[in-house]
């Protein structure tokens, strides 16, 4: 997050409620967290947030384009602050760890084959594979481990 929560709310009309501004803090020190993640970590700092205003918020933030949200198959949507760069993803197949990889050109670093007359932006990838420690430690493991 490059400008401060307070900015970023104010630009896009929002209100600063105590759940919204602890909300973004816990993304900027958590990226790619889940709903569930996310309330744990506000509802520690603030006793009465409730679940419903944490994916209100959320979903109020994506909409706004303060937060992104990103869907990997299978798993519960994770949440960022970083937005605007459009960035990809990465995640590990064995401990479902999310990392940010930067494209090599310009955004959209993909162009599709026929582009059925729409202006593309945007182009959202997932790449899937396994880190290095979940390499290491299958290989530490031997390589019949059901495990990874």
């Amino acid at each position: 997050m490059k400008i401060a929560p307070e900015e970023l709310l104010r630009q896009h009309n929002l209100s600063l409620t105590a759940v919204r501004l602890a909300l973004l803090e816990a993304l900027h020190a958590n990226p790619h967290s889940d709903a569930a993640r996310i309330f744990d970590v506000v509802h520690n700092k603030i006793a009465a947030a409730s679940k419903q205003a944490i994916y209100n918020n959320l979903n109020t933030l994506v909409e706004c384009g303060i937060v992104r949200e990103i869907k990997p198959k299978g798993q519960a949507s994770l949440y960022e602050t970083r937005t605007g760069d459009n960035h990809h993803h990465i995640v590990c197949r064995s401990c479902a760890g999310v990392f940010d990889t930067d494209c090599h050109d310009c955004a959209p670093c993909l162009t599709p084959k026929d582009s059925h007359g729409f202006v593309i932006d945007e182009a959202e990838v997932i790449f899937w594979g396994v880190c290095p420690s979940c390499q290491n430690n299958h290989n530490s493991k031997g390589k019949n481990n059901a495990e990874c």
